[in-house]
């Protein structure tokens, strides 16, 4: 019994730091954003009202999904995705503070349009 608990225990101690390492890699079509969650589905992203796609997925800072819920009051630099039919936002992801000093980062759909994106290196290049 103690012997499967300490190689639980070890595991878990090793996997923890590998698992803060992870970059995450956001889609060529994510874009930059301060929202604040009023009452969801309702938001405010960049000063402006807008909406939650049903199903919407937030992943917090460490990639876990998180209720809408549990966000709401919070003002949040976010990376975020919206659908191509509706306009709604499909995908939040909260961003780290590493992840957030990545500039410049489009926070418009006519920058996505213009600006240069290196998937690999997730680094916008502005024309």
């Amino acid at each position: 019994m103690y012997r499967c608990a300490l190689a639980a225990l070890t595991a878990a101690v090793l996997v923890a730091p590998a698992a803060a390492q992870v970059q995450r890699v956001f889609p060529q079509n994510a874009m930059r954003g301060a929202l604040v969650m009023s009452a969801p589905p309702d938001v405010t992203l960049n000063g402006q009202a807008a909406r939650l796609a049903p199903g919407v997925r937030i992943r917090n800072q460490s990639n876990m999904l998180e209720m809408t819920g549990a966000l709401t009051g919070q003002r949040l630099l976010v990376n975020y995705t919206l659908e191509d039919t509706s306009g709604l936002i499909a995908n939040i992801w909260v961003l780290r503070p590493e992840e957030a000093a990545v500039r410049p980062w489009p926070t418009k759909v006519e920058e996505l349009q213009t600006w240069t994106f290196d998937p690999v290196a997730q680094v916008w290049t502005k024309p």
